[in-house]
C-alpha cells in the first residue's frame, strides 16, 4: 500500500526556526515556527525555544518529531504548504 501523500518524507532545519519539508506526493515547503518564541504558553513546545534543540527534529512515521514528545501532524502540514510555499505555525 502506497504511503499516503500528506506523510513527511523528507525534513531539513533552516536558520531562524524554520523547517524545509518534502511529502511524499512532492509537496515541497517551508514551515515557519519562529512564533514560538514569542509564545505565551507553548506547553510541550517550550523546548523548541533552544536552537539546538529545535534542530533535533527527526521523522517519526511520517510527522516531524522531538525528544520530548512534541511533534506536528503532517496532514495539518500539509494541508496548509498545499497552496504556498511557505506557512507560519501559530504557537
Amino acid at each position: 500500500m502506497p504511503a499516503a501523500p500528506w506523510r513527511i518524507r523528507d525534513v531539513t532545519v533552516l536558520p531562524e526556526y524554520r523547517l524545509a519539508v518534502s511529502f511524499m506526493d512532492g509537496t515541497t515547503g517551508i514551515v515557519d515556527c519562529a512564533s514560538i518564541l514569542t509564545a505565551s504558553d507553548p506547553g510541550i513546545y517550550a523546548p523548541l525555544k533552544d536552537p539546538e534543540f529545535f534542530g533535533r527534529v527527526r521523522l517519526e512515521l511520517g510527522a516531524l518529531t522531538w525528544p520530548n514528545g512534541a511533534d506536528l501532524d503532517p496532514a495539518w502540514l500539509y494541508d496548509n504548504l498545499r497552496d504556498g510555499q511557505s506557512w507560519s505555525i501559530p504557537f
